[in-house]
């Protein structure tokens, strides 16, 4: 250990000097008085690369005394990462940058750890057995900022708003600018929030594109040419943003067996999490919330949770998801479209959406399959990779293009146009997502994709703004996998759900495969569907959406329609059904009998469902 280290450090070694015994370390700075904005940034760092050149079998246990810990940008690490489902802008500032490290604990002991500027909190990176618990994150100056409607004219030519937090402003050619360490930003969208803190009904994304602001006083806007004017209400929170996502809270890359226990995130610039081709993560009451006291009525500016390219078990139990930009969990992996044969056993495959690509996508053994895009049909053959290789750069970091052998030959179809895609079969995972609590959140609520089983038990999704569970798949535009084959969804209380609408909101669970061409599609993407025991307290007619789905149950449901809100979606059945078979619609209870008007069925036999 250096001499600065051991400055900024008390080591303490338990009594044991077995190996299994792990060793702890209190993180302190002996040198200098508190400080309400001292950078912890340095010492991290300092700490953690001792680390790299140290660290040996035995687990280590890094405590921080419960306190409030200020981290900047300037003293981070630097590092180019590539992250799925994120704007690809690099180089990074890293605050805890673990990378193969292992059995390590970082226990906060109730800490807050505020970032400022635009950083990424904590980095995971070929790591395993890696367990994070007991803090807090948060950032000061967040880049969404939020406006509270004071005053709306009778005529409602104008508001007036008070900004939050206040200052790190100024106004541009009329425009609002929003000014931050190392960063400024002209927000074009926004979500609104009632006083309730609930989403405003049958708003989703409200464009902010106002020519005219003026300052009437510091943090105090007059706004006028504005088209939500005519439905804008005092009291109302506009949570302005961008739809940039630079960074998220905790980013999982390539590890092995991550727990995450009582840890929160009440902001990040990205999502709270997202962890890609990595292997078992457990999350225990983790939670993406808003933070007591304060005025803010939004957390992340994407997904609370979201596992790209994932295998083993992902768990999540006991968590509370609220106030996000996007989805609670989102769970899938990434559709290479093939872009070149090249020969019998070889193809050229490129990763499509511009927020995903660069990050290791498969390796020599794993199983893949093929799917038509148009159809969204698999081939019934499966095949194995021999080699991958980037097409456009030195390393797989980085890469948008791959060379990838297979060990058989390929059938003379595939790849004989621009309409294929790849799904690697060996990085999906099981999913267990029980007991959480998903409320007030922009889009979606629980999104499922894999043909692993999948357990969503237990629940509950209060006001999610769209659909509160989808099941998707998508080789055309998204190009997230894949295909369900196993899922139970059970137990579950939605109140209110679908208060406006998003992509794939047809119903408050909604299975919604993008298929351009389903009417000439013979093979059904999902199946093996279980939707029972679940209670629905909603205000309008839409409960199910199934396109492209075989043997299905809803059963053993409580449906009970409420006054809440006056109903408004297109889809004026309870059940709405594309290309489906088997399916099966029992022992429920409504607030009338089932008839056949409930039931709209579209590209399918009449005898595909049973009521």
């Amino acid at each position: 250990m250096n001499y600065f280290l051991s400055l900024l450090l008390i080591v303490t070694v338990s009594n044991s000097c077995r190996n299994t015994t792990p060793h702890t370390i209190t993180l302190e700075d002996p040198t200098t008085t508190s400080s309400s904005d001292k950078d912890w940034s340095p010492v991290v760092k300092s700490l953690l690369d001792n680390f790299k050149s140290t660290t040996s079998k035995q687990a280590v246990v890094i405590k921080l005394p419960k306190d409030t810990y200020h981290f900047y940008p300037d003293k981070a690490f630097e590092k180019e990462l590539y992250i799925s489902n994120h704007d690809q802008d690099n180089p990074k500032k890293v605050a805890f940058y673990l990378e193969d490290l292992h059995n390590v604990t970082i226990d906060g002991q109730g800490s807050q750890l505020l970032f400022h500027g635009r950083m990424i909190p904590f980095v995971l990176k070929n790591c395993s057995n890696i367990r994070l618990q007991n803090f807090s994150i948060d950032f000061e100056l967040p880049q969404i900022r939020q406006l509270t409607i004071k005053q709306v004219d009778s005529l409602r030519e104008y508001a007036i708003a008070e900004l939050s937090p206040k200052d790190h402003y100024k106004v541009e050619n009329n425009k609002l600018v929003f000014t931050g360490l190392g960063y400024t930003l002209t927000p074009y969208t926004s979500m609104v929030f009632n006083e309730d803190k609930r989403l405003a009904y049958r708003f989703s994304d409200v464009e902010f594109s106002s020519s005219s602001i003026a300052e009437q006083s510091p943090n105090h806007f007059k706004i006028t040419d504005w088209s939500y004017l005519k439905n804008v209400s005092v009291g109302q929170r506009i949570a302005l943003r961008t739809y940039h996502r630079p960074t998220p809270g905790i980013f999982i890359d390539y590890c092995q067996d991550t727990f995450l226990d009582n840890v929160t995130v009440h902001y990040a610039e990205g999502m709270g999490l997202i962890a890609q081709t990595s292997e078992n993560i457990t999350l225990n009451k983790f939670a993406v919330r808003l933070k007591e006291g304060s005025d803010r009525y939004f957390t992340t500016q994407a997904d609370a949770t979201h596992f790209s390219g994932c295998r083993g078990l992902i768990k999540s139990e006991y968590g509370f998801y609220e106030g996000m930009a996007d989805d609670a969990i989102n769970v899938h992996g990434t559709y290479l479209k093939i872009m070149e044969r090249i020969d019998n056993q070889t193809v050229k495959a490129a990763y499509m959406h511009p927020q995903a690509w660069g990050f290791f996508w498969g390796e020599s053994g794993d199983e893949v399959q093929f799917i038509r895009s148009k159809t969204m049909e698999y081939e019934h053959a499966r095949n194995t990779i021999k080699s991958i290789t980037p097409a456009d750069s030195q390393t797989n970091h980085g890469a948008k293009e791959f060379i990838i052998s297979f060990s058989t030959p390929l059938a003379s179809h595939i790849g004989d146009d621009s309409h294929w895609g790849i799904e690697n079969l060996s990085w999906t995972p099981e999913v267990i997502f029980n007991h959480n609590t998903i409320q007030n959140n922009r889009a979606r609520g629980a999104l499922f994709s894999t043909p692993k089983k999948v357990v969503c038990a237990d629940n509950l999704f209060d006001h999610t703004h769209g659909t509160a569970i989808l099941l998707c798949g998508d080789s055309n535009g998204w190009y997230e996998t894949g295909a369900c084959k196993e899922v139970l969804i059970k137990n579950n209380t939605f109140i209110n759900a679908l208060t406006s609408q998003y992509q794939f909101t047809n119903a408050i669970i909604s299975i919604y495969p993008e298929i351009p061409d389903l009417e000439n599609q013979e093979k059904y993407f999902h199946s093996g569907i279980t939707i029972e025991d679940n209670t629905f307290h909603t205000f309008d007619k839409p409960i199910l959406y199934a396109k492209s789905v075989s043997d299905l149950v809803f059963k053993n449901n409580l449906i009970q329609t409420n006054t809440d809100f006056k109903p408004f979606h297109w889809n004026t059945h309870r059940f709405y059904f594309e290309k489906v078979k088997k399916i099966r619609i029992e022992q429920n209870k409504f607030d009338k009998p089932l008839d056949s008007s409930d039931i709209y069925l579209k590209f399918s036999q009449k005898d595909a469902v049973s009521f």
